[in-house]
């Protein structure tokens, strides 16, 4: 059966897992996770990617990004992929594949989802066990979005730039976002979405996207079939 086409929108948020093979570990040491970044950001600036979020765990990874074009994503993906693992093979002295497969995404209703996901990245650790702020984590998008860092690449949303009027404000707002977690249902719409090449949004969204597209966004609903 052939793949369904991968959902991707110009300038459309889209939320990109990358695992592991087999979940093993694909970052080992603190030069791992700083070549990563380093390369994403190559390669995003290259492909056309604007980044919003970021989150490398130690078998994953997590993007939020607005792509230019539809052929984006997997340009960055693929160019960021074979150069790490370049790299990490020769740095750990193995041979063969890092990664398990394609990597999974789905498109992210900006008005209703992208905050939400942009939490759900960035608290990642903290589900995880690792931590217990995202602060306190090192290796994510946290403390950029919520009051300035190091990471140049990164590139705000409107979403985000809308939410004070000067930057004080804006990271007094973002930071309220995380005083609670991510609601069990949202967490479970997300997943389910980036793991099946769906969108997650409202329905207006869905509509608007499949118009866009040509094709579905989401899961057909099971039902009676006609004359049933």
């Amino acid at each position: 059966m052939a793949r369904r086409a991968r959902l991707v929108l110009a300038d459309v948020p889209l939320h990109i897992i990358q695992r592991g093979n087999n979940r093993h570990r694909c970052f080992a040491v603190d030069s791992d996770y700083l070549v990563y970044l380093d390369l994403l950001a190559t390669c995003a600036s290259e492909s056309g990617c604007a980044i919003h979020a970021y989150v490398l765990m130690t078998n994953h990874v997590h993007l939020l990004a607005s792509p230019s074009d539809k052929t984006s994503p997997a340009r960055m993906m693929k160019a960021v992929g074979e150069r790490y693992v370049q790299y990490f093979n020769r740095r750990h002295t193995r041979t063969g594949t890092l990664w398990d497969g394609r990597f999974r995404s789905g498109l992210v209703d900006e008005e209703r989802y992208f905050l939400i996901c942009q939490r759900y990245i960035e608290l990642n650790p903290v589900r995880a066990g690792l931590v217990n702020h995202p602060a306190e984590y090192r290796w994510s998008s946290f403390k950029n979005n919520s009051s300035g860092g190091n990471d140049s690449f990164l590139t705000a949303h409107p979403i985000t730039r809308q939410m004070g009027i000067d930057r004080q404000s804006r990271t007094d707002a973002y930071l309220a976002l995380f005083k609670e977690s991510v609601l069990e249902d949202d967490l479970c719409k997300i997943r389910y979405a980036t793991n099946g090449n769906y969108a997650v949004g409202t329905e207006q969204f869905f509509e608007k996207a499949a118009g866009a597209l040509g094709q579905r966004v989401c899961r057909q609903s099971p039902g009676r079939r006609p004359g049933a």
